[in-house]
């Protein structure tokens, strides 16, 4: 963590240095006429959205939410790795690692052969592949994901903050003006219900659930089905006899459904998603009149011989599952040549069911990819057309989710003994969760070649690190202080690209190829670093580059390091110290190896700001890498 760059005080480093020209927030301040974006709901997307824009306090950001106050307890609580990977670069990743349930091994349960009536443990797999993400796979309130975002947006420079109890009720956009051209409607639905003010905004993003207004605005519909079978979830401190309630369990009875177990933080709660009763094609859930004491039975017929004592009842919900997807993630119809205003994001463009842990997930990756790339149209950095690869990347792996998911889902509802061993020595449900690890990892991801992402031309230079997905950290030591580290932790949700250029052999001195393509990024006019980095920015604003070196850190001369790897930054003008990076020289690994770097050659890895890889090129692929930032990014004086 760097920190003093503007001059030393003392206090928490992360409460950032206020921006002047800030918002009004006092009591009875009115709301604002203008903003530049306008959020629609505090769930996971929006706020990881506002806590990205509350960085850039030259973006006028606005956050509604209907409900009067912050989220307290319920709903999601899974956090797959590769989002514990983006908590990392948010500043919280190892906080949520100290709070929550870390899932270690997952355990399941089928029917005993000799006694169908009760279950017994099968199987056992481990829940995180080994080397498939630094991060583990955690299990915490939604609650408190939610305040961690809303602490960064508090010690912000924006001091953002959300305005309760609003909600989007109607909006229009006006493809005439650049002006602040969508007309947002909201209505109060607090103490003056009814109430309604009218918004102007340059953008709106509707992260406000299944029932989105923001998508009803623009046209949109959620197209799917339902499997018609009514679920129970519950979070109890309870006591059972039960001996893995401690870990991840899927259990299948023989004839009264299935169950899943997840342990929560705190080493007292859980969770369980108990399955209950089969619904009528046209029937809804709510028809049933279902309630807390029949998850509780319909758990304890499940679970037999074992049972569950409740105790309390922290909260608990019916619903059915449900796989539905819109056809587009913004308001540009099929055949529209402009860019899009209006964005939806998490449930209110797709929605799946809660037991692959993947909604919260999806919902904050919708929109940490979308953050990055309104901050570059606002700071005109690229053109508003960037802001067309939201839909066009974001829907694709929405679909790949629901594709997933449904699969998942149906054996997980499946008619008694379809889910029980298959012929071969493991229950289909083990079978499937083995198969579905990199998926419920949030690692599937993989973005298609595009403007942002390349043709694999060179990836034979990185075999470990595949363009189109996310930056795979591993081990290294920072040559300065000897300070062992990942390198991934290095990326901050701040908006930046970075080019990891790693060494080739015998590269470690002036002269060499890194160190020529450091002098080439620092003083060429065809360098992105120049192109793109305005004369009073720092030199590392819009792209930060950092070096791997194959020595270790006492065989490296730290002295005659390019000057580009040891720039003098900020208002004092004070050196960064932290660009340069080498292997780990105690055993956890050889960062080379571990991702198939080019020993030889070296190479250099561009990760785009959300932390995917965009492009593998060989140290002096000059030419390319120019071509490749000019083909989003504007030149400086441009826009």
């Amino acid at each position: 963590m760097q920190y003093y760059d503007d001059g030393f005080r003392g206090g928490d480093p992360d409460l950032k240095a206020a921006a002047p020209n800030r918002r009004d927030r006092t009591p009875f301040a009115p709301l604002p006429k203008k903003v530049d974006v306008l959020i629609a709901g505090c769930g996971p997307a929006g706020l990881c959205l506002a806590a990205q824009l509350s960085q850039f306090p030259e973006i006028d950001t606005m956050i509604v939410e209907r409900k009067p106050g912050p989220m307290e307890k319920g709903q999601a609580d899974g956090v797959n790795t590769r989002t514990m990977e983006m908590f990392q670069a948010f500043g919280f990743g190892e906080k949520v690692k100290r709070e929550s349930y870390w899932v270690n091994q997952t355990t399941f349960w089928t029917p005993d052969p000799a006694n169908p009536a009760h279950v017994r443990r099968v199987g056992r797999v481990q829940d995180v592949a080994d080397d498939s993400s630094e991060m583990p796979h955690t299990l915490l309130n939604q609650a408190r994901i939610h305040e961690l975002f809303l602490d960064v947006m508090r010690k912000s420079p924006s001091r953002l903050e959300p305005d309760y109890s609003w909600s989007v009720k109607d909006l229009t956009v006006d493809p005439t003006t650049d002006d602040h051209p969508v007309t947002v409607t909201l209505e109060n639905t607090g103490v003056n219900a009814g109430i309604t003010k009218t918004v102007r905004a340059n953008y709106v993003v509707g992260c406000d659930g299944a029932r989105s207004n923001v998508r009803k605005a623009i046209g949109g519909e959620l197209h799917g089905d339902a499997a018609h079978q009514a679920w129970g979830v519950m979070d109890i401190l309870a006591n059972t006899d039960f001996p893995d309630i401690r870990q991840k369990c899927l259990i299948a009875s023989a004839t009264e459904g299935n169950v899943l177990i997840l342990p929560r933080e705190g080493g007292y709660l859980f969770r369980m998603y108990v399955e209950l009763d089969k619904l009528n094609p046209d029937e809804r859930v709510s028809a049933r009149n279902l309630t807390d004491e029949h998850i509780i039975a319909a758990a304890n017929r499940i679970m037999a011989p074992y049972t569950v004592d409740v105790k309390e009842v922290v909260w608990w919900s019916v619903y059915e599952i449900g796989h539905r997807l819109t056809d587009r993630f913004d308001d540009v119809a099929e055949g529209e040549s402009r860019n899009p205003r209006v964005f939806t994001a998490g449930d209110a463009c797709h929605t799946h069911s809660p037991k692959a842990g993947q909604g919260m997930n999806v919902s904050m990756q919708d929109t940490f990819n979308l953050g990055w790339k309104l901050a570059h149209v606002f700071q005109g950095r690229a053109d508003p057309s960037l802001l067309r690869s939201y839909s066009a990347e974001r829907w694709v792996e929405a679909k790949r989710l629901i594709d997933t998911d449904h699969a998942w889902s149906r054996i997980m509802s499946a008619p008694p003994g379809e889910s029980e061993l298959d012929g071969t020595d493991m229950p289909r449900m083990q079978a499937q969760f083995i198969e579905n690890l990199e998926f419920t990892g949030g690692l599937a991801v993989k973005y298609d070649q595009s403007a942002l992402t390349a043709a694999p031309t060179h990836q034979a230079l990185a075999t470990g690190e595949e363009i189109g997905r996310r930056f795979h950290s591993a081990p290294v030591v920072r040559v300065a202080d000897a300070m062992q580290m990942q390198l991934g932790h290095v990326a901050e949700a701040d908006g930046r690209w970075r080019i990891y250029a790693f060494a080739g052999r015998n590269d470690a001195a002036p002269g060499s190829a890194l160190y020529r393509l450091a002098d080439w990024l620092k003083t060429d006019p065809a360098s992105p670093v120049v192109r793109h980095t305005r004369r009073d920015e720092d030199i590392d604003a819009v792209i930060d580059v950092r070096a791997v070196f194959q020595e270790t850190f006492d065989q490296l001369a730290y002295e005659d390091m390019p000057s580009l790897l040891k720039p003098e930054k900020g208002p004092l003008g004070l050196q960064d110290h932290e660009k340069v990076f080498c292997v780990d020289h105690k055993g956890l690994g050889d960062i080379f190896d571990m991702r198939g770097i080019d020993r030889d050659a070296g190479c250099m890895i561009v990760v785009r700001p959300d932390q995917y890889i965009a492009n593998v090129l060989p140290l002096d692929g000059y030419e390319d890498l120019s071509s490749f930032f000019a083909g989003f990014l504007r030149p400086v004086g441009e826009g």
